[in-house]
């Protein structure tokens, strides 16, 4: 049996991937930040909000030994939007990098042991096309460059653990109908996670430190 540990399991595109992962009789594991979230049937819960460094040692503590197939750092949020010069909210984008990238680093460094004892070696973070600095346009800025900045964490790490077997993407959902993306978004989070987990199922080492659409096309950095 596989097995995927998603951060960020309990809402959105976490809750998703938690859901088609485990009806497709993976082992799936899921932090989420509070006891009360809820999650699909058979998916186990841990508590680990991932700007807490003690938290997310803690976790790689409940799971020392256990090998994972693929660690997707999922957990992220949008922050204030519509942040323009002029009405920049510098404690609102300092907790979007909190999550948004430091999170996901601290998660694959407290777990990279665990993805490496595994089978497929997998580290897989959720960033967005809107972190892609060719495509980039009048964005809401603290979203945006928190997902360049996970981008370029990606590319580190991708160049840092090639010698260790590990393959690690950027990945970007589409615009998808979740609290984050709004109601008028195109795609459902159905359509966009099982485009991902198609993507995830077929990387090799070559795919390794690449930024990939759910449709599995390649986004320029």
């Amino acid at each position: 049996m596989s097995t995927i540990l998603i951060s960020g399991a309990g809402r959105g595109l976490g809750l998703e991937l938690s859901r088609q992962y485990a009806a497709e009789r993976w082992r799936v594991i899921g932090t989420v930040r509070s006891a009360g979230a809820k999650l699909p049937p058979g998916v186990e819960r841990h508590i680990a909000d991932v700007t807490d460094v003690k938290q997310v040692a803690a976790l790689a503590r409940a799971l020392r030994g256990m090998a994972l197939d693929v660690l997707f750092c999922n957990a992220g949020i949008s922050g204030k939007r519509g942040m323009a010069l002029g009405s920049f909210d510098y404690e609102s984008w300092q907790e979007v990098f909190r999550v948004n990238v430091l999170g996901a680093a601290a998660l694959a460094e407290a777990l990279v042991d665990n993805v490496a004892a595994s089978e497929r070696k997998v580290i897989a973070m959720m960033s967005s096309r809107l972190g892609s600095i060719a495509e980039a346009g009048g964005v809401t800025l603290p979203y945006a460059t928190s997902k360049a900045a996970l981008n370029m964490l990606v590319k580190g790490l991708a160049a840092t653990l090639a010698g260790r077997g590990i393959i690690v993407v950027a990945l970007s959902p589409g615009w998808v109908r979740t609290d984050m993306g709004g109601a008028g978004a195109p795609l459902a989070p159905e359509t966009s996670v099982a485009g991902v987990r198609r993507v995830i199922d077929g990387l090799t080492a070559a795919h390794s430190g690449r930024f990939f659409s759910h449709d599995g096309s390649t986004i320029p950095w």
